[in-house]
Order: structure tokens, then C-alpha cells, then sequence
């Protein structure tokens, strides 16, 4: 069963100051969550109100929650791994 990919606009945003080499990744890692929203090395977050989760994209974190009752990957936030949990 898929799940639809939701991303927030701030994600859409972040995802196009990526280089095109490294976006296109990321972009790939993203689609892939409609298949498995749950793929290996993936990490739950900690120390969020909501549940959370992080997958890498090589240099990049991709963090995303998952509504399964829904079956809807959102997507909130892409970045370096540097910057990504930093709050915004």
C-alpha cells in the first residue's frame, strides 16, 4: 500500500537551495518513503512533542512524520546535516 507524500512548503524551499547532484537524491530518498515510510537506517527522534523521524540522503537529513491511519508521509524539514536540527 503507498502512502502520499505531503511536503511542507519551508521543505520545498530548503530542498531547492540544495545542489542539483545532492537534491536529486534526496529527492529520490523522499519518493521512496511511499513505499516504505519505515526504510533501514532510519532514526526516531527524540526530544519533539510529535513523533518524528530522520533518514539520510548523504550529506542531508530528510525529517519527516508518518500518519498511518491516513497513510501520509509529511515531509518538514530537509537540510544539512549541520543545520537540519537546529530549530528554525
Amino acid at each position: 500500500m503507498a502512502y502520499h507524500i505531503e511536503i511542507k512548503q519551508s521543505a520545498v524551499r530548503e530542498l531547492a537551495k540544495i545542489p542539483k547532484a545532492q537534491r536529486r537524491l534526496v529527492s529520490r530518498k523522499i519518493d521512496a518513503l511511499a513505499n516504505d515510510p519505515h526504510p533501514k537506517g532510519l532514526r526516531k527522534l527524540k526530544g519533539r512533542q510529535e513523533e518524528a523521524y530522520r533518514i539520510r540522503a548523504g550529506d542531508y537529513r530528510i525529517i519527516y512524520q508518518v500518519q498511518e491511519k491516513k497513510l501520509i508521509v509529511f515531509v518538514i524539514r530537509i537540510g544539512h546535516r549541520k543545520e537540519v536540527y537546529r530549530k528554525p
